[in-house]
């Protein structure tokens, strides 16, 4: 497998994301197997890639450059989506989820492949970093998810279209729940990763890089101002979940867009495991 290259599993997971859209007609039971064999084929080279990667580089690969941390978050985010196939064939969640994973490996192919070369000294507090943002951003990409899903079965409930047997989709507040879980367990994990990044900044392991960097500061001023709506969503318990799943679909959507282009026109730290600074809670529905 040493010569499997990012398009082997673009593609492999292009195709399933085509299948998958034609559920919007019909359900299929034979379709839906075709589409978690395209989508496995493409987790498998996916595995195989960040493997070759991590061997060659001598480094994790959420540490072993930019490229590859990129390719960890949509391997994550492949590796949720197969969890909930299998748990659940009929719900129709790769109609949301396999076009972000197809984003975010397709912006890898824009970013640094460059070995980081400034990890020797405080691994530990880099992996920290790494894997706390990796996985907060998960998170984050969990909740666009999930607010597209509830905005989208709240005006099917409305229209009276919920009898569609061909996309099937959960009700609210099971839609509200897991929103509410994705927010507790995203921010602080990336709140964890914004003090660390900031650690490593101060410790002169950044590559050149400060505070006054404006990718730096781009991330810290979206984590205050998220932080901030996110204390106001505590502080308003009655929010209903239609206004919950506007803002978190808006301000994580353009936070989310945001950052993946600037990581693509920086091209070479913007999303560097030690500096990346994906600070972004966002705000969700409490229970």
């Amino acid at each position: 497998m040493g010569n499997v290259t990012i398009y082997c599993f673009l593609a492999s997971y292009g195709v399933a994301f085509a299948l998958e859209l034609t559920r919007l007609l019909k359900q299929g039971a034979i379709r839906q197997l075709v589409v978690l064999m395209f989508v496995c084929a493409g987790f498998l080279a996916h595995t195989f890639l960040l493997w070759n990667h991590s061997q060659d580089a001598d480094l994790p690969p959420l540490l072993s450059s930019s490229q590859d941390w990129l390719l960890v978050l949509a391997w994550m985010v492949t590796g949720f989506f197969l969890f909930i196939t299998v748990c659940d064939r009929k719900l129709s969640i790769g109609v949301f989820m396999l076009p972000l994973v197809l984003v975010l490996v397709a912006s890898s192919y824009f970013v640094s492949d460059a070995t980081n070369t400034t990890l020797t000294s405080e691994r530990g507090w880099s992996m920290l970093h790494a894997a706390s943002l990796a996985l907060g951003s998960v998170g984050v990409l969990v909740g666009i998810v999930l607010s597209l899903m509830y905005l989208l079965q709240h005006r099917r409930l409305r229209r009276g279209q919920v009898a569609s047997t061909g996309f099937l989709l959960p009700n609210l507040e099971r839609l509200a729940r897991l929103n509410w879980w994705a927010v507790v367990i995203s921010v602080p994990l990336l709140t964890t990763g914004m003090v660390t990044g900031l650690v490593l900044l101060l410790l002169g392991t950044g590559d050149g890089l400060s505070l006054a960097d404006p990718v730096v500061a781009l991330n810290g001023l979206s984590w205050l101002g998220m932080a901030g709506v996110f204390v106001w969503m505590l502080l308003t318990p009655r929010a209903t979940g239609k206004q919950v799943a506007w803002r978190t679909l808006l301000t994580c959507g353009f936070l989310l867009l945001t950052l993946v282009g600037l990581s693509v026109l920086t091209g070479s730290h913007a999303l560097a495991p030690e500096t990346a600074m994906w600070n972004v809670p966002f705000e969700g529905e409490i229970p």
